[in-house]
């Protein structure tokens, strides 16, 4: 539980990438700024097992591009394994509104009525001189793969996301998007 409770230190609070958005407009590139406010749920969800070692985490993300802002919140569960630290996606709990789903809206839900995510591809995680590290490769449909890579340190969270449509990127940076703690 020890390399969980590390993992989970290290990827919640509030963080943006305001210094590396300011960078690239200085630059002219076109990137977004992005906010991630990763917050522990456990509270919220009823009827846990009285053996349940993982932590339920609300992901609220935020991107801006062009003016325009949207979110797009997520129910993901972290726990530990011998091999390492393992992210799954759940759906976001009947009744909530996904466009705007967060830790302070989330109503109390039972554990039993949570569903897991079966389009997402649980994301490994292994920690290597104080660096988290991993991902994974989820096929949404025949024809749509999405791509997650993170690296959290002490320091930021970086994090490489996209989406390809027949191979083709529709979503996604070529650079990692650096978080630091806000």
């Amino acid at each position: 539980m020890r390399k969980l409770d590390n993992f989970i230190d290290m990827m919640t609070g509030h963080f943006n990438n305001k210094e590396q958005f300011d960078k690239m407009q200085k630059e002219g590139k076109i990137y977004p700024y992005a906010e991630h406010i990763n917050t522990i749920c456990n509270g919220k969800i009823l009827n846990l097992p009285k053996d349940f070692n993982g932590k339920f985490i609300v992901e609220e993300s935020y991107y801006e591009t062009n003016g325009k802002r949207h979110a797009s919140p997520h129910l993901f569960l972290i726990t530990e394994r011998e091999d390492g630290i393992v992210l799954s996606s759940y759906e976001i709990p009947e009744g909530e509104d996904k466009s705007t789903f967060s830790y302070g809206s989330m109503k109390n839900v039972d554990y039993t009525e949570l569903k897991k995510s079966e389009k997402f591809t649980p994301a490994l995680y292994h920690e290597k001189d104080g660096i988290w590290e991993g991902g994974s490769i989820s096929q949404f449909t025949p024809v749509i793969m999405f791509k997650l890579w993170e690296k959290f340190s002490d320091s930021c969270l970086e994090v490489s996301e996209s989406m390809e449509i027949n191979g083709k990127r529709t979503f996604g940076y070529d650079e990692p998007i650096i978080y630091k703690r806000a």
